[in-house]
């Protein structure tokens, strides 16, 4: 194959023109060989190997790229003279002290090491752009000012003031009369993560796992001040509390054969939803009041949370003698649960008894307690006469008998919405349960009965020796003179 190769090629006339082939001639030049004129490339469509152009001309328009090409601007490369279309772009670098921005610049401004000025580009013309972001969501605790830099703000002369938190706001220069105008504005929580409930409160407030647990062990104020969102919840419902409410327990009567006190009312509550605010707590203590002959012992106080009373316990009967038909002194006194009645000494003979007080007063439903037992209807003495116990949570109590005292009832077991275990529980087996009746008290003998399951106290002879119930779980005293014991409130609720 032959080569021509020169250095130069003339024109034949004056024209300047240079042919090269004649028509229906193909003429290549090897790749990799620039063509130019003057030092110049130039072509009025510069071809891809697909036949697409990338780069193309008509009139005074440059097209760039051929229909579903994609232009891209190659790493480290920037471009100019484009204009822009509302946006900015985002700088990387978290700015915590004052500065001057950049038209086409968005800062994420982080002011929890105290509030600073982001000032806006002097002189700016008709389409500059800067955005702000309020980074930690302290905007509202250490503002954020935007300084105007003799540019009119919203048409005001004076610098804006950002104190929202979490906000950020994209603003555009119009003209001198407006000056900067804000196109955009949003918060973080137009965006939420998930967010749980947060609260105060409490003599001890226990975690396990994922769940706060507060304990009242006297009066006071749940405090919530954050809900959790839906996207908390593992079922993507409002954010709940469960609770029970304990009334504090009725003391038993302080005579032989005395019925014993009903254990305070217990309510609970699953899956209630809550609001920001401060709920009140009352805990009703237990009775004190053991009775003197004649009288019943006293009642416990209730015990008050989220629009939901608990009753405190019934005291119960005092022992007696006297016709065959007690006075309602001697029986055993209504409450959340009711006392035990007391035992019978008919004189002369003849039968009844003391009955033991209604629980569950006033009613509500579910039951708040149960009923006291009845006292020993036995007349032949001098063998045995004995007090009722008192009823428990779900447990009524059990009547006297010639063998003793009647049990108290037994109380509820809270375990299968609390957990198995916690560290409030009340120690011993009966932990997890709550609001046991107390046993009932007798004349003859130091068999008095068993205090029910969940705090109640065991009854005795006489006016001294009876247990009391259990502090902080509502359990009735002991007949033969054991105290109430107090009531608690606890509140659960998911916190991560």
């Amino acid at each position: 194959m032959s080569e021509v190769k020169v250095n130069k090629i003339s024109p034949r006339t004056n024209c300047g023109t240079v042919t090269v082939g004649d028509s229906g001639d193909s003429v290549s030049v090897t790749a990799g060989v620039p063509v130019t004129v003057n030092g110049d490339l130039k072509s009025n469509a510069l071809k891809a190997t697909d036949g697409g152009s990338i780069i193309s001309q008509s009139g005074t328009t440059i097209t760039l790229g051929a229909s579903g090409d994609t232009v891209t601007l190659a790493s480290g490369a920037s471009q100019t003279g484009f204009g822009r279309t509302g946006t900015v772009d985002w700088q990387t670098s978290i700015k915590t002290s004052g500065f001057t921005a950049v038209s086409g610049e968005g800062y994420f401004c982080n002011t929890t090491g105290g509030a600073f000025t982001v000032t806006l580009p002097a002189s700016p013309s008709a389409g500059d752009i800067v955005s702000v972001k309020d980074y930690a969501n302290t905007f509202d605790s250490n503002n954020l000012t935007i300084g105007r830099n003799s540019s009119n703000i919203g048409g005001a002369a004076i610098d804006a003031v950002l104190s929202a938190e979490g906000t950020s706001v994209t603003l555009i220069y119009a003209d001198a009369t407006k000056g900067w105008l804000v196109t955009q504005e949003g918060a973080q929580s137009d965006a939420p993560q998930p967010v749980f409930t947060v609260a105060t409160g409490g003599n001890t407030v226990n975690t396990v796992g994922d769940f706060k647990y507060h304990v009242f062990t006297g009066p006071g104020t749940f405090c919530v001040s954050q809900i959790g969102n839906s996207s908390a919840i593992p079922t993507g419902g409002p954010a709940n509390i469960c609770f029970m409410v304990v009334a504090g327990g009725g003391a038993g009567q302080n005579a032989s054969g005395a019925g014993a006190g009903g254990a305070g009312g217990i309510r609970q509550g699953a899956c209630q939803p809550i609001t920001v605010q401060g709920y009140p707590v009352t805990v009703g203590a237990g009775s004190g009041c053991n009775g003197s002959t004649g009288n019943a012992a006293g009642n416990g106080s209730n015990s008050v949370f989220y629009s939901i009373t608990s009753t405190g316990g019934g005291g119960g009967g005092a022992g007696w003698t006297g016709p065959a038909n007690a006075p309602p002194s001697e029986q055993g006194q209504p409450g959340g649960s009711g006392g035990g009645g007391a035992a019978r000494y008919v004189v002369g003979g003849g039968s009844g008894s003391a009955p033991g007080g209604n629980g569950n007063t006033p009613p509500v439903s579910p039951p708040q307690g149960a009923n006291g037992g009845n006292g020993n209807p036995d007349n032949n003495l001098p063998t045995m006469s004995a007090g009722g116990g008192g009823g428990g949570g779900p447990g009524c109590g059990a009547s006297g008998t010639n063998s003793g005292g009647g049990a108290g009832g037994t109380g509820r077991d809270m375990k299968p919405i609390f957990g198995p275990s916690q560290p409030w529980y009340a120690p011993g087996a009966d932990a997890g349960v709550y609001a046991g009746g107390g046993g009932g008290g007798t004349f003859h003998c130091n068999c008095g009965g068993a205090g029910g399951v969940g705090g109640g106290g065991d009854g005795q002879k006489g006016p001294t020796g009876a247990a009391s119930g259990i502090a902080n779980t509502g359990g009735g005293g002991g007949g033969g003179a054991g105290d109430g014991g107090s009531g608690i409130v606890v509140i659960k609720y998911k916190f991560q």
